[in-house]
């Protein structure tokens, strides 16, 4: 007999725990979109990005009695697949360059070229930075969209914090520009 399917995530998870495939299917169902944005944001292939979601849902199942909060799977399935996002992009030989010499400004709060983004269209946004190179499609991807800090994306990238700040800078600056261009 299969129990009453219950939202609360912590009676999901206990489910799960259980083996019944309700609570699975359940979690799966709330999370897989918004974990499948997040791939997509990093990984531009379609088929990569659909197999990455079913390898981080397999992993997540697989070690959901390791899981210590139980009202947290949500992220939790997102980081890894975010991890298996960078390890996709590393097999595939994806470079972050290192760069030595900081060369934007330090205030990373308010940019006036920003109040444009206001009169561009969500379409016009989302194709400039698919337009990025990888490497700086990733790390803008990261920091704006998944809220990672900066230094915690060099260590997953495994390059420096001034790095990701410099091409952090360097992607939105190519973003502004295209937007720019765009609207002229």
């Amino acid at each position: 007999m299969q129990p009453t399917v219950k939202k609360d995530e912590t009676d999901l998870i206990a489910l799960c725990r259980q083996g019944h495939d309700i609570g699975f299917t359940e979690l799966y169902n709330k999370y897989a979109r918004p974990v499948y944005n997040s791939i997509c944001r990093i990984i531009s292939h379609t088929a990569e990005a659909e197999d990455i979601l079913q390898e981080s849902f397999y992993h997540a199942f697989a070690g959901i009695n390791n899981l210590q909060n139980a009202t947290s799977f949500g992220a939790w399935v997102n980081r890894i697949a975010l991890n298996r996002s960078i390890t996709y992009l590393r097999k595939k030989k994806v470079v972050f360059t290192t760069t030595y010499e900081f060369d934007v400004a330090d205030d990373e709060d308010y940019d006036e070229d920003e109040d444009q983004l206001f009169d561009c269209k969500v379409d016009d946004v989302r194709n400039a930075i698919e337009q990025l190179p990888q490497g700086y499609k990733t790390i803008l991807n990261l920091y704006l969209f998944e809220d990672i800090p900066q230094e915690e994306i060099g260590k997953m990238l495994g390059i420096s914090h001034s790095t990701v700040r410099t091409q952090y800078h360097r992607a939105k600056k190519k973003v502004m520009l295209s937007l720019k261009n765009k609207t002229s």
